[in-house]
């Protein structure tokens, strides 16, 4: 039995349609993330499972119950917001206690439940402090302790790291990573950050304009997105998008051609595409590979470099291409300049390929993950 379900979840603020018929089912113990630009619906899905916002149409179960009318209190859900929210004249121990004294639990429960979060998030040296003696990540993990003593069957996160440095932010994708190893409940978190979304995540829901665009596992999403949309969303940084046309359709492969290069073959399936029609080739910066030999792969003037240390990264002058450069992945030890040409051969394998509605032609011969057989 699936511990959230949708079915046909739908929601409008007026005539404004903000969620468009969700149908989604996350099982009990997995670590969902929700992604999509801003304004897709993400934080709304998520504040209409714990009961903040009311479900227009459609179906909301919970553990096998229909939940659209149970008050949030009834709901078995701790949410962790994007900001603290911490009381500052309360110490950390009385911040994490409040709600369940609030609800008149028995004192030595109260500290039970209490020192057993505070022992899973190491705050048990920290709880006679005030919110203001707490560093960021020290407060964000208060948050979640106070989420944790309630003992609910999902935890929700609404951005909960956005507002920490890149270093408290790995240091707590760790912890909440590590947080759910150690409990094994299930998880539901909304981020716009790919490296969070990435790494956390068994299975990725990703949003636009209030439709779900696809689910699944975050490699099989990486290596095989059913559309423009998802590719260029899903990989940071995005995948390049070049228009070409189809020349003709071989049983293994499509042959396209794009301007200022040799004819490119691409390892999909693309029966029932004709030759002439637009197609869009797409290739993640890691995939192409510098050529030596003149006139072969896409060639076109290195603009900016970008030396992030352990790679480097060439943002490349080339025609046709959807933000007007080029992005590829070089070694460091590259010794490309500004303002050089730079030839960039496009692999066959692990290239994409999609029809000009932005559907993605089924990739053939890719061993990019095994996992990745199932479509969604």
């Amino acid at each position: 039995m699936a511990e959230v379900e949708m079915r046909q979840v739908k929601k409008a603020f007026g005539d404004v349609q903000i969620i468009r018929g969700v149908d989604l089912q996350i099982e009990s113990g997995e670590f969902v993330v929700f992604v999509g630009p801003s304004g897709c619906g993400k934080s709304t899905l998520l504040r209409m499972i714990a009961g903040l916002e009311d479900i227009t149409s459609g179906d909301l179960m919970m553990a096998g119950v229909r939940a659209n009318g149970l008050a949030p209190a009834k709901r078995r859900v701790g949410m962790v917001f994007q900001s603290y929210a911490l009381y500052p004249h309360m110490s950390v121990y009385e911040n994490m206690a409040f709600g369940l004294t609030l609800a008149k639990e028995d004192k030595d429960e109260v500290k039970t439940r209490v020192l057993y979060a505070a022992k899973i998030l190491q705050l048990d040296q920290l709880l006679e402090r005030k919110p203001k003696e707490l560093s960021g990540g020290q407060r964000q993990r208060v948050a979640i302790g106070r989420a944790i003593v309630r003992k609910p069957r999902v935890f929700l996160f609404d951005e909960p790291l956005s507002n920490l440095d890149a270093s408290l932010r790995v240091q707590m994708r760790i912890e909440i990573a590590k947080l759910h190893s150690d409990m094994k409940v299930t998880m539901v978190y909304v981020t716009h950050d790919q490296v969070e979304a990435m790494t956390l995540a068994d299975k990725i829901v990703v949003l636009n304009k209030g439709n779900v665009e696809q689910v699944g596992a975050p490699l099989e999403l990486y290596h095989h997105p059913n559309n423009l949309f998802v590719a260029g969303f899903i990989g940071s940084p995005k995948m390049n998008f070049i228009d070409a046309k189809l020349v003709r359709v071989e049983p293994d492969a499509a042959v396209i051609s794009v301007p200022n290069c040799a004819d490119i073959r691409v390892a999909v399936d693309a029966k029932g595409a004709k030759p002439g029609d637009k197609v869009i080739l797409g290739i993640r910066p890691e995939h192409f590979t510098v050529s030596d030999t003149p006139g072969s792969g896409i060639g076109g003037l290195v603009m900016v470099l970008e030396h992030l240390g352990d790679e480097t990264y060439a943002y490349v002058e080339a025609q046709g291409t959807k933000e007007g450069l080029l992005n590829a992945r070089l070694a460091p030890q590259s010794l490309v300049r500004n303002g050089e040409t730079l030839r960039l051969t496009v692999p066959e394998q692990s290239s994409h390929l999609f029809n000009e509605a932005g559907l993605a032609f089924r990739r053939l011969n890719d061993q990019s993950t095994a996992s990745a057989a199932t479509r969604h």
